[in-house]
């Protein structure tokens, strides 16, 4: 029975569709079947994973909305194990036709639970917002992985989510649970990424990954060439960073 785990923080740039893309990557390297959805209106999971997000007929957004099944908009085996549900800038309209629909909040989950047991591991890389989009993925999913770039503002809005993520656990998802945080852009030649990381560790009662993904240039390039990290270089830090990542994701579910 597939895991199904939400990538989101409100706050943009703090490595969340890298973590997405690149997690998804090493799972399924680690021979997990895993589906990524990409629910972010600017589609760089899309084409992070080598799919030109301008020429799909059909997304997410037409899931949404009714103009196709789930089969029409799934693309099987982007790579070994790794399926995708892409997205493009049409999505952003998504929001406006989705007033006044009834249980709006659920559209996600009802389609996703068709197939949610033919992976081991669903990854949905949530806009940098707090959306309908983003509640449909947290209704649907069953836990919450907030990536936090290590810098000075890092727990500035983070209190917001957790709020958030307490509200549709209340409300809409009982069974919703913060699955951890993974640090990010960690610099280990400056202070400041071991402070916040210390800063974090001290005020924030939350699992909190031990692996940290470094600061990377491999990692910044690797989008551009529609791979992700363990394929475009497997043996750079990030590559490194991210199995380790997906090793721990593995390990909570023996």
């Amino acid at each position: 029975m597939g895991r199904i785990i939400a990538v989101a923080n409100q706050k943009g740039g703090v490595g969340k569709t890298t973590t997405a893309i690149n997690l998804s990557a090493c799972l399924a390297e680690k021979g997990k079947k895993v589906l990524t959805i990409d629910i972010d209106p600017q589609g760089n999971t899309t084409s992070g994973l080598g799919i030109d997000k301008n020429n799909l007929v059909n997304t997410v957004y037409e899931l949404f909305i009714g103009n196709c099944s789930l089969k029409e908009c799934l693309l099987q085996d982007v790579f070994e194990n790794l399926s995708l549900l892409p997205s493009n800038v049409n999505l952003a309209g998504a929001e406006i036709e989705l007033i006044g629909i009834e249980e709006k909040e659920y559209i996600l989950k009802k389609e996703i639970h068709k197939i949610k047991n033919d992976y081991d591991y669903v990854i949905i890389d949530c806009p940098p917002s707090l959306n309908t989009l983003t509640v449909n993925a947290m209704t649907t999913a069953d836990t919450v992985l907030v990536p936090i770039q290590c810098e000075y503002y890092a727990l500035e809005g983070l209190s917001q989510l957790i709020h958030t993520i307490n509200l549709i656990k209340e409300r809409l998802n009982p069974d919703l649970d913060i699955e951890g945080v993974v640090f990010t852009m960690f610099d280990a030649r400056t202070n400041l990424s071991l402070q916040v990381v210390e800063n974090v560790k001290s005020n924030l009662h939350q699992n909190i990954y031990k692996s940290i993904i470094p600061r990377n240039v491999r990692l910044a390039e690797a989008p551009s060439h529609g791979l992700p990290i363990n394929i475009y270089d497997p043996r750079s830090a990030g590559a490194d960073g991210y199995r380790d990542l997906a090793e721990e994701v593995i390990e909570k579910d023996v």
